[in-house]
């Protein structure tokens, strides 16, 4: 009966011993999740965020810099631009057809430079 009793004592310590440990080891584990999950936020603005709004950024430039005579693709279709107006853009591709699109659809700028201008007239 003494045995019983003492290997009582002895699995009933452990096991408490087990759960303070055990609960020790969840209160060191909060603050390396939120470690954790800040390193993966930061990592996503730098990767991910950070260019895209870059990008973003230049091509709203190109785009509001258009003038007239400027080359420009939108979805594919390539076109020298006819007239700016406020959202839309009206192009001028081959035989002289005229297309009306969205800025917002225009995926490349190719401005006309002065020195174009100079070798056409030639």
């Amino acid at each position: 009966m003494k045995k019983l009793m003492t290997l009582a004592c002895t699995l009933s310590s452990t096991f408490m011993f087990a759960q303070e440990s055990a609960a020790a080891g969840r209160q060191q584990a909060g603050p390396q999740t939120f470690i954790m999950i800040g390193v993966a936020l930061v990592l996503f603005y730098l990767i991910l965020w950070r260019p895209e709004q870059k990008r973003r950024k230049s091509m709203e430039t190109k785009r509001n810099s258009i003038e007239k005579g400027s080359r420009v693709t939108v979805m594919g279709i390539v076109g020298t631009v006819y007239k700016v107006e406020e959202n839309t853009v009206i192009l001028n591709t081959y035989n002289d057809t005229k297309i009306e699109v969205l800025k917002g659809a225009i995926t490349d700028v190719e401005i006309k430079s002065q020195s174009s201008e100079c070798c056409k007239a030639k």
